[in-house]
C-alpha cells in the first residue's frame, strides 16, 4: 500500500465557496470543514483532506499583496505537513494571485493548485465540483514517491495551466482561462494526461523551500491606445514613489515614435523607474527592435517583457522590486525565466 497523500485546501473566498439559501435566495459562505458532506465524491479519492479558511472570505476584487502574503504563509507554515495544496480564490484576479505566489516560492517541490468556479458550489449546474475534485486529484498525483506536479498551477474546465502563463478570458463561460503562449500541463479526460516534458522540476532536490514575501506594489500599468495624450502619459511622472511601469504596447512591442512620448519614457528611465514592454495581444511576444516603432524603445533602455502576460509582469515586478536589485540585475532577471513564466 502506498502512503495516502495529505492535501490542504486553502479557502480565501470567491464564488466557489458560496452556497444559496433557498429560503432567501441569498448567497452565503460555505463551511469548508464540511466539504465531504457537500461533495461526497471526495471520499473516493485516495488522499486525506484538511481545510483552512480565511476568517472573512475575500472577494477577488479586494485582493492585495497583504493577502498574497497571507496565502503564501499558510502554505509555507504547512509545507512539511502536506503533500500538496489546493487554493480556492475568486477567478477574476486568480491569474494575478497565483502568478505572485509562483515567484514567492523558490525551490518549490510540491503542487500548489489554484482553482475556483463560475457558479457557486451549491448550484445545480455548477462547475465547482469538477474543478475542485480534479484539482485535488492532480495535487495528490505521485510517481516514484514524489509529486508529479511541483509548481504553481491553475486548474479550470479540464485543464491545468502553469499559473503564471494564464489570463482570464471569459466572465461567462466555464472555460474561463487561457494560456496562449504555453500548452496545458495536464488535460483531464477519461484519464489525467500529464504533459511530462514541460513540467518544472527543481534543480536542487536537497535544498529547502525558500519563501520570499517582500513584495513592492509601487507600480502602475499604462495601456497605450491610438490618440493617447501627452498629458496622460506625463501624469505618471508625478506618481509619488513609483518604481515601475508595465507598458502595454501594440503587437510585437510597438509604440508611438512621437518625440514627446519617447522623451517621457526616457524621463522614466532617468528617474530609475523601470519600464517593461508587454504586448496587448492575447498571444505572441514582444520583439524589441523588430519594427522601427519598437527600436526606439530598445535604445532608451525599456525592458523586454517577451511573451509574459500583463498579470505575470505585474507579479514579477512586485517580486523583483522587493529584492532591491541593482539596475542590470533587475533587467537580467526580468528578461530571464525564473518560474517558467517566459520562453528563453
Amino acid at each position: 500500500m502506498t502512503k495516502r497523500p495529505n492535501i490542504l485546501i486553502v479557502y480565501t473566498g470567491g464564488t466557489i465557496g458560496m452556497v444559496k439559501d433557498y429560503v432567501t435566495g441569498a448567497l452565503k459562505a460555505f463551511d469548508f470543514s464540511q466539504i465531504s458532506n457537500k461533495i461526497p465524491e471526495l471520499q473516493q479519492l485516495h488522499c486525506t483532506i484538511e481545510t483552512i479558511s480565511f476568517d472573512e472570505p475575500i472577494d477577488s476584487s479586494n485582493m492585495d499583496v497583504n493577502y498574497y502574503v497571507e496565502i503564501a504563509e499558510i502554505i509555507a507554515e504547512n509545507y512539511t505537513k502536506f503533500d500538496g495544496f489546493v487554493v480556492l480564490t475568486g477567478s477574476d484576479t486568480m491569474s494575478y494571485i497565483s502568478s505572485a505566489i509562483s515567484f514567492m516560492f523558490e525551490n518549490l517541490q510540491k503542487p500548489v493548485i489554484f482553482t475556483g468556479s463560475q457558479l457557486p458550489i451549491g448550484d445545480l449546474r455548477t462547475d465547482a465540483k469538477e474543478n475542485l475534485i480534479t484539482s485535488i486529484q492532480i495535487a495528490a498525483a505521485q510517481e516514484n514517491d514524489e509529486p508529479v506536479i511541483q509548481e504553481v498551477g491553475l486548474y479550470f474546465e479540464y485543464k491545468l495551466y502553469r499559473a503564471n502563463r494564464t489570463t482570464k478570458i471569459s466572465a461567462e463561460q466555464f472555460e474561463a482561462f487561457s494560456s496562449m503562449n504555453y500548452p496545458p500541463l495536464v488535460e483531464s479526460g477519461v484519464h489525467l494526461n500529464f504533459n511530462y516534458p514541460i513540467l518544472l522540476r527543481s534543480q536542487n532536490k536537497e535544498e529547502n523551500l525558500i519563501f520570499r514575501k517582500k513584495l513592492d506594489n509601487n507600480i502602475a500599468v499604462l495601456k497605450l491606445f491610438p490618440g493617447i495624450t501627452e498629458k496622460v502619459v506625463k501624469s505618471y511622472l508625478n506618481i509619488e514613489g513609483l518604481k515601475g511601469i508595465i507598458l502595454e504596447t501594440y503587437g510585437a512591442g510597438n509604440a508611438p515614435t512621437k518625440k514627446w512620448f519617447l522623451d517621457i519614457l526616457e524621463a522614466f528611465v532617468k528617474k530609475d523607474i523601470y519600464v517593461v514592454n508587454v504586448t496587448q495581444c492575447a498571444g505572441g511576444s514582444v520583439i524589441l527592435g523588430h519594427y522601427e516603432t519598437s527600436s526606439s524603445l530598445k535604445h532608451i533602455g525599456i525592458i523586454d517583457g517577451k511573451d509574459i502576460t500583463t498579470e505575470t509582469a505585474v507579479a514579477k515586478m512586485m517580486y523583483l522590486l522587493g529584492e532591491n536589485l541593482a539596475k542590470e540585475e533587475f533587467r537580467n532577471y526580468f528578461e530571464s525565466p525564473l518560474r517558467g513564466e517566459i520562453n528563453e
